[in-house]
């Protein structure tokens, strides 16, 4: 299964042609261990007229695409690989008027819905934490380019926390999360989910940073007064990351994000920037199959329901 992956467009198209193709990697992909009942575990199961998998131990039916993104979809599973390979294709993310013409969609929301499932698709759960060294600080999207007074939000602004592993003198993983404030529970709920515990976490002297210790990390602080060359040489790579997040959200959706959904293409950018080093574009595919079937269903409803939630979650850890 390690190399169960298209390695060009050709390999893609002649890989997935059929329905069944497409479903059985699904299959492959949801149960690499053989397939397990999701009321009993049981290993026995057959496939009958419908598609659907019935376990031969309690007579559960259910569907590879049941619990997944692909949930309930009128739309062929063809359809869908093809949406993920192109959107994995693209080195500088894509766009949903793009995939529209690209799939022959009737509608641009269903194009745009897509996308967002998919950029939802983009977080592993459970996945690894940072670790080691890891910078954290803060940047604003959207408006002005500095913030308002006393890292309030200006107008029009998203307050989004970066976190970046250090490697060397480069960068390694990195964590982004939209926040509604600076403030301690904010910042400190977002380490919390981003680093692990025992790491050094390197910030500047605000004091929404001040209990760090407290919560099992070591917290090296590096006082700055604000001075934007001192914050720029002493966090390279978080302002590095923040310069690339802007002028992709700039260059590939011309800034017209939405706070409200700038989480999906927060995850979107994590997804492509800590697998910026890798050599095939089927891996990326492979791997955005993989969590399509870890991850819960998400309606549209849902996804509009979600994004606020992140940003109250955000302000009232």
């Amino acid at each position: 299964m390690s190399e169960d992956y298209p390695r060009t467009q050709a390999d893609f198209e002649e890989q997935f042609s059929t329905e069944k193709a497409c479903r059985d990697y699904l299959i492959r992909l949801r149960w690499p261990d053989g397939f397990a009942c999701p009321r009993c575990s049981g290993r026995a199961v057959w496939e009958d007229s419908r598609q659907r998998l019935i376990c031969g131990a309690c007579g559960c039916q259910t569907t590879v695409t049941s619990g997944t993104i692909f949930h309930r979809t009128r739309k062929s599973l063809r359809l869908w690989f093809q949406a993920a390979w192109w959107l994995t294709a693209q080195k500088n993310g894509a766009s949903a008027l793009g995939l529209q013409r690209l799939l022959g969609l009737g509608q641009y929301k269903t194009a745009w819905t897509w996308l967002h499932k998919l950029r939802r698709a983009m977080v592993r759960p459970g996945r690894d934490r940072l670790s080691g060294r890891v910078e954290v600080d803060e940047t604003y999207v959207g408006g002005p380019a500095s913030g308002a007074p006393g890292r309030r939000l200006g107008a029009l602004q998203s307050l989004v926390l970066v976190a970046a592993e250090e490697a060397g003198t480069g960068i390694g993983r990195i964590r982004l999360r939209r926040a509604a404030d600076a403030s301690a529970a904010s910042l400190e709920a977002f380490i919390q989910e981003a680093v692990e515990p025992g790491s050094v976490v390197r910030t500047d002297g605000w004091p929404g940073y001040a209990r760090l210790p407290s919560l099992g990390y070591q917290h090296e602080v590096v006082v700055t007064g604000g001075d934007e060359q001192l914050v720029s040489g002493h966090f390279p790579r978080v302002h590095r990351v923040a310069s690339l997040l802007k002028r992709w959200l700039l260059g590939t959706h011309q800034g017209a994000v939405k706070p409200s959904y700038l989480d999906y293409y927060l995850d979107e950018f994590t997804f492509r920037f800590n697998r910026r080093t890798s050599r095939s574009r089927g891996k990326l595919f492979r791997r955005l199959l993989e969590q399509a079937v870890a991850v819960d269903p998400a309606p549209l409803p849902q996804l509009r329901s979600a994004a606020r939630a992140k940003i109250l979650k955000a302000g009232s850890d």
